[in-house]
């Protein structure tokens, strides 16, 4: 859940990976996302993802 209530949608999900996939920085999708970079690296965790490397 977000901070503003929301729940990570089918499609924000499918956002996160993409970007996560581009390599782009946990910092960066947290902007585009408009999600705390902690809530962002805790559902790349729960997917199993990897983040990019901040740069």
């Amino acid at each position: 859940m977000n901070a503003d209530g929301s729940f990570w949608t089918y499609e924000t999900v499918q956002a996160l990976l993409a970007l996560a996939r581009e390599g782009i920085p946990v910092s960066v999708i947290s902007l585009k996302l408009k999600r705390p970079v902690s809530e962002v690296r805790a559902k790349l965790s729960d997917l199993g993802v990897t983040p990019a490397a901040e740069v």
